[in-house]
């Protein structure tokens, strides 16, 4: 079989590379931008609601994501086994350790939504933060919080389908089951909300008669925040049903059968040695981002708010550099599989050039339009909203002072990974968030006195430092082995 046929763009492991670092790129920017979508949603919808529903679940994701991140980080190995078993052209390994990644995940997405539904309050409860946060803000990202975490199965059987897939070096499916799934969420979204009483979607429509004509006959006043979390729950449990189906009912991806879920102990001990030291950096970076939030609750609601919407949208606009940097991981994976180390290394470098240079212009944009943007996202017409809205536009303009930064620290992130050194991505990322983002946010805030603005500068200056080192350590080229043992039998 070719070494990685789904690409659309020509070998990843001969010939020419921008075109086929574009066609597995593009996919994943726009998978990873719908994803964003998710959150987008809730937040537009949300901020009509209350400014204390937007800054609720600004609290709830760092700690849902200290908890998902536990098996976010075992999708990284199936990445990484089946692109290099893809470019050693052993697709029934790669079958192998598609439905191994898939039956680990399951038990463990299982455990960690049991877990998180009867440990919210107490995580929420180690948050300090102040009177007005306290009474308004954390029942409501409670409420939030118990909900998603009881559809947990679903958000992580399509981050497994997606990342198996990228492995694979077949984007395009992810983005299309992931369009399904956004397109759901977001006509569902205002009604979980808002139910068919004063819904805004409704008014945008200009559909107000046939609203009323549903509330008289269903009596649905909406959820609120908990509504946001059952729109994502029905929304993701569709795209985990759509994505088993492209892998057992297609050819799209590796040939799974259902003999592969039976847990076989060499596939198992490596999913496991590579996906725990990426499990711990994601869970290191939840809870540095818990740590982050326990600092900025101590402000008002509206510094709250405008932290996470800031983080939203910066999210949104590292899409670019994300998705170079996910490519890189499958490039390189492939490559070394392959044993092709310096096509591997001239793969990273040109998509670090290239992340840079786009990042840098979208860094320009944000800086000169931060305010219109985030004024999209937070209803106007009274002094709470206008604050959040002038606090959320200086986030923005001081982030985008990294923005260049992110491209090459993304892409060479992706670069450790797919070589299997997770250990090293890990060392970095833990570098950047804990010796730089928070004693630097910490000192300016707490110390020097800057106030919000002591937040800001300490979450740009972070990913700077990381960059930097993390560049700078791959220059020395230690990373050039595969992980996988080219004697195991391949199953053609």
């Amino acid at each position: 079989m070719p070494p990685n046929p789904p690409s659309d763009g020509g070998s990843l492991t001969e010939g020419d590379l921008k075109r086929p670092m574009f066609a597995l790129a593009w996919p994943i920017i726009v998978t990873e931008l719908l994803q964003v979508a998710y959150n987008l949603a809730d937040t537009i919808w949300l901020g009509r609601l209350s400014t204390d529903a937007v800054a609720a679940i600004s609290l709830a994701f760092p700690l849902i994501f200290l908890l998902i991140s536990v098996g976010g980080g075992f999708t990284v190995a199936g990445t990484i086994l089946v692109a290099q078993y893809t470019g050693a052209k052993k697709e029934g390994s790669a079958g192998v350790v598609a439905g191994q990644t898939f039956s680990f995940i399951t038990v463990i997405a299982v455990a960690v939504g049991v877990l998180g539904f009867f440990a919210t309050d107490l995580m929420l409860g180690v948050l300090p933060s102040s009177p007005a946060t306290a009474g308004q803000v954390i029942p409501l990202a409670g409420d939030y919080m118990r909900v998603f975490f009881l559809g947990l199965p679903f958000l992580f059987g399509f981050f497994v389908f997606s990342s198996l897939m990228r492995g694979y070096g077949n984007t395009r499916a992810p983005m299309v089951v992931m369009f399904v799934s956004v397109a759901i969420n977001v006509l569902v979204d205002p009604i979980f909300i808002f139910g068919f009483e004063n819904n805004p979607l409704f008014g945008m429509l200009g559909l107000r008669g046939v609203e009323t004509w549903l509330f008289a006959a269903t009596g649905f006043e909406g959820y609120g925040v908990t509504g946001a979390a059952f729109a994502t729950v029905l929304s993701r449990a569709v795209a985990t049903v759509i994505g088993l189906y492209v892998i057992f009912g297609t050819s799209a991806g590796p040939d799974v059968s259902l003999g592969d879920f039976v847990p076989q102990r060499e596939y198992i001990e490596k999913i496991v040695r590579l996906g725990v030291p990426s499990a711990l950096e994601q869970s290191a970076s939840a809870l540095g981002f818990i740590t982050l939030t326990a600092m900025v609750v101590t402000f008002a609601p509206e510094v709250v708010a405008a932290y996470g919407l800031g983080n939203r949208l910066t999210s949104l606009v590292f899409l670019p550099a994300l998705g170079l940097g996910r490519a890189t991981d499958t490039i390189v994976g492939q490559n070394l599989g392959a044993q092709k180390p310096e096509r591997a290394e001239r793969a990273v470098w040109l998509a670090a050039k290239v992340g840079a240079s786009v990042m840098l212009v979208i860094g320009v944009v944000a800086y000169l339009f931060a305010e219109p943007i985030v004024g999209v996202f937070i209803g106007t017409g009274t002094d709470s909203a206008a604050r959040t809205i002038e606090l959320g536009a200086e986030y923005i303009r001081v982030r985008a002072f990294e923005f260049g930064f992110i491209g090459v620290l993304q892409t060479v992130l992706g670069a450790y990974r797919g070589a299997g050194n997770t250990k090293t991505a890990l060392a970095f990322s833990l570098f950047a968030l804990w010796f730089g983002r928070i004693p630097i946010v910490y000192y300016l805030s707490f110390v020097q006195g800057f106030g919000e603005m002591g937040i800001w500068i300490g979450m740009a200056v972070g990913q700077i430092l990381g960059a930097i080192a993390a560049a700078a350590w791959f220059t020395r080229g230690t990373w050039k082995e595969s992980v996988i043992d080219r004697s195991d039998a391949a199953v053609e």
